[in-house]
C-alpha cells in the first residue's frame, strides 16, 4: 500500500533531506520527513495550545490551581493520550487493510519482513519517530520533572525507529506500536488521581481496561511477536545476509535520485525491493534491535507487576490494599523555620494537608500557602473536627509508591469514613 498520508512528500524537502539520509544509510527517510515534521508540530501544538485550552474549559478549577510544574506534566499526559490514539489507529488500519503486507506473513517470504518497504508502514513509523523526538525534547528541557531515565528511553526509541528507515523490519513497526493500546487507559488513571476520583468506580473500570490491555498487548502480543522477529533474525544470520562490518559493503545498498524516490512513493509495485535489492545488513543493527526488544519485554513484565500494585493501593480491601500494611517508607521532620516557608501544592485536595499525593514546591510559587495556613484551612473545612494542640509536629512523609505529603501530627484526627458518614 502506498503512503495514505494526504500530503505528498514535497520535492524540495526530499532533495534537502537526501544528502543526510544517504550519509546515514536511511534511504527511505526523505519520503517521510514531512510526516515526521508534521507530527512534531502536531504534538507541540497539542502541548502548548490545545491542552491548556481544553483543560481550562473542561477542568477550570483543577487546572487553574496547578503549579507550573504540574501543568507541564498535565499537558504532557494529554499529548501522550492523543499520540496513543493516533498511532493505534494508524497501526490497526495498516494491519487490517494493507493487502500487500498480509502476504508477507508467509514464511516463504521472510526476507520481505526484514528488508521490504511499503508506504503505509512508513507513515506509522514517522508518526512514532515524531512523537519520540518531541518526547526527547521535553525530557531534555525538564529532566527535573521527568527524570534522566526518561531521557534515555527517548534516545533509545529515536534510535530504534530511526534505523528502520534503512529500511529495516518495516513489517514489524505497526506490530510493536500496538503496545500503545494500553497508554490511553494509563493516562486516564493518572487524570483520575488529579481530578479527585481516586478509588472511584470510574477509576476501577478504567483500571480493569488498563490491566487487560497492558497484559494482552504488551505481554502476550509483544512476547509472541518478538518470538517471530527473533526467528527472522536467525534466518538472516544463518543465510549469510549480514557481516561484522559497521556498514553495508559498497554496491550492496541502492542509492536513488530525488526523481526516483518520488516515483517510488506513487508506485506500490516498485516499493517492495526498491531500497535494498541485495538484502544485506551489518550485524550491529539486528543485535541492537534484538537487545532493545529483550530489554523492553523485560521492563514490561516488571511494570505490569508494579502497575497492579499501584492500582490496588487506590481501593479498599478485599481487592485493594488501601489502609492495609505499612504505607510509609520514612518520615522526615520539618523544622519550624521551613514550616513557615514551605509551599504546598493544594491542587490534589481542598484540604491542602494530610492528603496523599501532595507535591512539595519551592517557596514563592503561586497556588499554595504555608503549612500553617493549610492546617488552618483544614480545621475550618472540617468544622472543628481537628482539635489543634500546641506541640504539633510537622513531618514530610514519603509513601511506598514514591509520593510525598506534609503531615501535621499532634492533632486529634477523625477517620475519613467517619467524616463521610457525618
Amino acid at each position: 500500500m502506498i503512503d495514505p498520508f494526504p500530503i505528498p512528500p514535497p520535492e524540495w524537502l526530499v532533495a534537502a533531506t537526501k544528502p543526510l539520509a544517504d550519509r546515514l544509510s536511511l534511504q527511505s527517510l526523505p519520503l517521510h520527513i514531512h510526516e515526521v515534521i508534521f507530527s512534531i508540530a502536531l504534538y507541540t501544538f497539542t502541548q502548548s495550545v490545545l491542552a491548556p485550552a481544553l483543560s481550562s474549559y473542561f477542568c477550570p478549577k483543577t487546572y487553574s490551581r496547578l503549579s507550573r510544574r504540574s501543568k507541564i506534566n498535565w499537558n504532557v499526559h494529554i499529548v501522550s493520550f492523543v499520540q496513543a490514539c493516533i498511532i493505534n489507529g494508524l497501526s490497526l488500519y495498516v494491519i487490517w487493510f494493507d493487502e500487500e503486507r498480509k502476504v508477507w506473513r508467509d514464511n516463504a517470504v521472510w526476507e520481505n519482513r526484514i528488508w521490504a518497504y511499503y508506504g503505509s508502514g512508513g507513515l506509522c513509523q514517522s508518526f512514532a519517530l515524531g512523537y519520540f523526538l518531541w518526547d526527547l525534547m521535553m525530557c531534555s528541557m525538564y529532566p527535573d520533572i521527568f527524570g534522566w531515565g526518561m531521557v534515555a528511553h527517548a534516545v533509545s526509541a529515536v534510535t530504534v525507529f530511526g534505523v528502520g528507515y534503512r529500511p529495516f523490519i518495516y513489517f514489524a513497526a505497526p506490530v510493536f506500536l500496538l503496545y500503545e493500546l494500553s497508554s490511553p487507559f494509563l493516562n486516564i488513571h493518572w487524570f483520575c488521581d488529579k481530578l479527585e476520583l481516586t478509588g472511584s468506580i470510574y477509576q476501577a473500570i478504567n483500571g480493569a481496561f488498563l490491566v487487560g490491555t497492558f497484559f494482552s498487548c504488551r505481554l502476550v502480543w509483544g512476547i509472541y511477536s518478538s518470538f517471530w522477529v527473533f526467528r527472522d533474525m536467525y534466518w538472516l544470520i544463518r543465510d549469510g545476509h549480514t557481516n561484522f562490518a559497521y556498514s553495508v559493503p559498497s554496491g550492496k545498498l541502492q542509492t536513488m535520485s530525488t526523481e526516483e524516490l518520488l516515483r517510488i512513493s506513487r508506485d506500490a509495485d516498485a516499493q517492495t525491493r526498491a531500497f535494498n535489492p541485495e538484502q544485506y545488513t551489518p550485524l550491529w543493527i539486528p543485535v541492537i534491535y534484538l537487545a532493545s526488544n529483550l530489554v523492553l519485554n523485560t521492563l514490561n513484565v516488571f511494570w505490569f507487576g508494579k502497575m497492579i500494585e499501584t492500582i490496588r493501593t487506590r481501593f479498599d480491601p478485599p481487592f485493594g490494599t488501601r489502609g492495609v500494611g505499612p504505607d510509609r517508607i520514612y518520615y522526615q521532620p520539618v523544622s519550624a523555620e521551613d514550616q513557615t516557608t514551605m509551599i504546598v501544592d493544594d491542587h490534589d485536595s481542598d484540604l491542602g494537608v494530610g492528603e496523599p499525593g501532595k507535591q512539595l514546591e519551592k517557596p514563592g510559587q503561586q497556588n499554595g500557602g504555608s503549612v500553617k495556613a493549610a492546617r488552618r484551612k483544614a480545621e475550618s473545612a472540617m468544622n472543628g473536627s481537628i482539635e489543634p494542640i500546641d506541640d504539633a509536629v510537622v513531618q514530610k512523609t514519603t509513601l511506598a509508591d514514591g509520593r510525598e505529603r506534609v503531615e501535621v501530627s499532634g492533632t486529634q484526627r477523625v477517620n475519613a469514613r467517619s467524616r463521610r458518614k457525618a
